[in-house]
C-alpha cells in the first residue's frame, strides 16, 4: 500500500477503506498475515487523484526512513515552493516609471525607490533584455546591495556571475567591496575570495584592492573561528593577505592593525599581539585605541598572565580608556584566581561604578576564591552586598549561595545562622 507523507494526502488519496470490526491483532503470525492480507484488498488508490511533484510515496508497512537526500530534497523543494511570489503589479508599476528610451542613472533611480527585492530584481532582468541597453557598476552595485541585504544570496551570486561573465566589463572598487561583504555574510568565504582576487588582476587601477577591501576579508575569517585550531587556521591566512596588502603598499589603518591583535589572540598567540602592539605608533604610525586594550587584557588574563594585564589595564585608564565589561571580567576573574583577593574586590567595585555589567562567572569566580581561602565570611558580606544595591536580582543570590554551599557547605552554613 502505498501513502502520501502528510495529513492531507492521506485523505485525498484514500478513497474507500473498510475495516472488519470482528478482526483483531494477535500474537499469530498466520492471524497477521490475513489481517494485512485484508487491508490491502480493502485499500484502494484514486487512480484520477493528481499528485504534486513534491510528493513523496513510501510504503506504509515500511520500518526505513526516508534517507538524508530524500529528506534535503524535500527541504529544498518546500523551500523553494514557499519564496515569495512576483508582485505583477508592483512590477509593472515600476516599468512605467522608466521612460521608453531610459539610461543607467534613470534605472538607477527606480531601483534604489523599489523597496521589493523580487521587483527589483525583475526591473534588472528586464531592463537587460532591452535593445540599446547595457548594465554598468552602478546598476549592478544597487542590484548587489538589495539582494544581499534581503539575504537572497543565489539571485545575488547568479547576478555577480552575469556581471563577471561580462566581457570587458568595468567595476569600481565600491563594487566588488559590496561584493565581497555579502559573499563573507552568507559564509561564502570562496566567494569572497575569487572576487578579491579578481580585483587584484584587474587592469583597471581603480578596481584594484583597497585597505577597506582587506579589512572586509579580516573581518570575515576572524569570524569564522570556533575554538583556538581553527582560529590559528584561518589566522595564517589572515597574516598572508596582511604581509601582501603591505607588500602592495597599502598602508594598515588601526582597524587592521587591530584585526591582527586579535586574530593572534584568538589564535593563542599573544607574544606576537604583543609585538603588532608595540609596533603600532612606532612602524605604523598609529596609536591603540579601546580595542587594542581590550583584546590584549583579555588574551593576557587568558594565559595566566595577570601582572602583564593589569600594568595594560593601568596604562589603558591612564590614557582616558575605560577598559570593556569583557576586559573587566577577565581581569577581576585572573585576579581572583591569582589569590589577590583585595586587588580582585577593588577591580569589581571599579567595574561596577563603571557601570559595566558583570557575568555570573566572574561573581561565582570571585566568591568562591574568597572562600577557598579560608574568609568565607568575607565572601558572604560581599554576596549580601550585592544584593542590598540591587547590583543582583533574588534568583541570582539564591544560584550563587547554592553553588557556595555545594562547594564549602559548613563553613557558609555557619554564617547564614
Amino acid at each position: 500500500m502505498m501513502i502520501i507523507a502528510g495529513r492531507n494526502w492521506l485523505r485525498q488519496i484514500f478513497s474507500h477503506r473498510t475495516f472488519n470490526k470482528h478482526l483483531c491483532c494477535t500474537n499469530s503470525s498466520h492471524n497477521s498475515k490475513t489481517l494485512s492480507n485484508y487491508y490491502l484488498s480493502q485499500t484502494q488508490i484514486n487512480p484520477h487523484l493528481k499528485l504534486s511533484s513534491n510528493a513523496i510515496l513510501c510504503s506504509c508497512y515500511s520500518a526505513i526512513a526516508l534517507s538524508r537526500s530524500s529528506s534535503r530534497g524535500v527541504g529544498k523543494r518546500s523551500k523553494a515552493d514557499s519564496k515569495p511570489a512576483l508582485d505583477d503589479t508592483q512590477f509593472r508599476c515600476a516599468v512605467s516609471e522608466l521612460p521608453p528610451r531610459f539610461n543607467n542613472e534613470e534605472l538607477c533611480n527606480v531601483m534604489t525607490l523599489q523597496e521589493d527585492p523580487l521587483v527589483c530584481l525583475e526591473l534588472f532582468n528586464w531592463a537587460s533584455k532591452q535593445p540599446r541597453f547595457r548594465h554598468d557598476a552602478s546598476t549592478y552595485h544597487i542590484m548587489t546591495r538589495k539582494l544581499g541585504a534581503a539575504k537572497m544570496y543565489q539571485e545575488m551570486d547568479d547576478v555577480v556571475n552575469q556581471m563577471l561573465a561580462t566581457p570587458s566589463f568595468c567595476g569600481t572598487e565600491a563594487l566588488y567591496n559590496t561584493i565581497i561583504y555579502f559573499f563573507a555574510e552568507a559564509r561564502k568565504l570562496s566567494r569572497a575570495v575569487y572576487v578579491f582576487k579578481y580585483m587584484k588582476n584587474s587592469r583597471n587601477l581603480e578596481c584594484r584592492p583597497s585597505i577597506r577591501s582587506y579589512n572586509i576579508l579580516f573581518t570575515a575569517f576572524l569570524s569564522r573561528g570556533k575554538n583556538t585550531y581553527i582560529n590559528h587556521v584561518y589566522m595564517e591566512t589572515i597574516r598572508c593577505l596582511f604581509k601582501q596588502m603591505v607588500n602592495d603598499g597599502i598602508e594598515p589603518d588601526i582597524f587592521s592593525l587591530n584585526s591582527m591583535i586579535k586574530g593572534y589572540i584568538l589564535s593563542n598567540h599573544v607574544n606576537d599581539a604583543l609585538r603588532i602592539f608595540h609596533q603600532m605608533g612606532v612602524v605604523y604610525n598609529y596609536l591603540p585605541n579601546s580595542f587594542s586594550y581590550d583584546y590584549l587584557i583579555h588574551g593576557l588574563c587568558a594565559q595566566g598572565r595577570t601582572k602583564n594585564a593589569r600594568e595594560l589595564c593601568d596604562e589603558m585608564k591612564r590614557k582616558g580608556f575605560v577598559p570593556s565589561s569583557k576586559s573587566y571580567n577577565s581581569l577581576v576573574s585572573a585576579l581572583a584566581l591569582n589569590g589577590e583577593v583585595e586587588e580582585t574586590v577593588k577591580n569589581l567595585w571599579e567595574m561596577i561604578e563603571k557601570q559595566r555589567p558583570v557575568d555570573f562567572i566572574t561573581y561565582r569566580t570571585v566568591l568562591d576564591e574568597i572562600c577557598r581561602r579560608g574568609r568565607a565570611g568575607e565572601a558572604m558580606k560581599l554576596l549580601k552586598e550585592l544584593q542590598n544595591k540591587n547590583l543582583i536580582d533574588g534568583y541570582t543570590y539564591t544560584k550563587l549561595l547554592d553553588v557556595l554551599e555545594d562547594d564549602f557547605g559548613n563553613s557558609i552554613r555557619h554564617h547564614l545562622r
